[in-house]
């Protein structure tokens, strides 16, 4: 646990020595400000739900962003040998690296509390589908992260990372669209497996530990590709 957490803090400290994590900030930060202005002036409803929408496709863009040279750079710098031959499990360079991705995610979400308190100046809002809604984005968040970090184990490049991490968030974000074409048990069969089609309870107030549940499992099974990646390059 000790390792876990100084490759975390390590971590921590070169996301913010890089410049590609304050352009993620700020193109985040810039993209719901302004979605969330045009949804308010126009609409001028105190409903939280329209800004949890926009702020999930967002996620989309910015997640392959942060997390493509989480191992993509070690590869690329040569480092990694030196780490995986480290006093550190695999399974404690894999949790740090991403326990730390996870910590810079939830401090975007945590900006983003600025804007239901701008709504709260106008209204009462429904306090449960608030707070669900937090916790259905940073579950969503969270496995996002975990595809990402999954991704930038496949290739020393960064872009290519970015790239192939964004390619199969987007194929699980469309899942359930996909499945509105199909008939029959395949489409409620490819349903289960919507990443975005899991908020829904979230978004309505309601919490289903079925979908707590689907979070963490896709969290692990993410986890564990990460590590069985890492540990074939080690026996190379």
């Amino acid at each position: 646990m000790r390792r876990m957490w100084a490759i975390c803090s390590k971590e921590l400290q070169l996301y913010f020595y890089s410049p590609v994590v304050y352009v993620a900030f700020a193109f985040y930060f810039l993209i719901s400000g302004y979605m969330f202005s045009l949804d308010f002036l126009t609409y001028q409803v105190v409903d939280i739900r329209p800004l949890f929408s926009n702020l999930l496709v967002v996620f989309l863009f910015v997640i392959p962003l942060l997390t493509m040279r989480l191992v993509a750079d070690e590869l690329r710098q040569g480092t990694d040998e030196l780490l995986l031959t480290s006093p550190a499990k695999i399974t404690e360079i894999i949790a740090g690296k991403y326990a730390a991705a996870v910590i810079v995610m939830l401090a975007l979400i945590a900006g983003t509390l600025v804007y239901p308190w701008i709504m709260s100046a106008y209204g009462d809002l429904d306090q449960p589908v608030l707070w669900l809604s937090y916790l259905g984005m940073a579950l969503l968040g969270a496995a996002m992260m975990a595809v990402g970090l999954f991704a930038s184990t496949l290739s020393s490049h960064q872009m290519v990372s970015g790239i192939a991490g964004f390619a199969m968030l987007l194929l699980l974000w469309m899942i359930e669209w996909l499945g509105q074409s199909m008939y029959g048990k395949l489409k409620d069969y490819l349903g289960q497996f919507s990443i975005i089609g899991r908020m829904q309870n979230f978004n309505k107030g309601l919490l289903d530990l079925s979908d707590v549940l689907f979070y963490v499992l896709f969290i692990l099974v993410f986890l564990v590709l990460s590590i069985q990646v890492l540990e074939r390059k080690r026996w190379r």
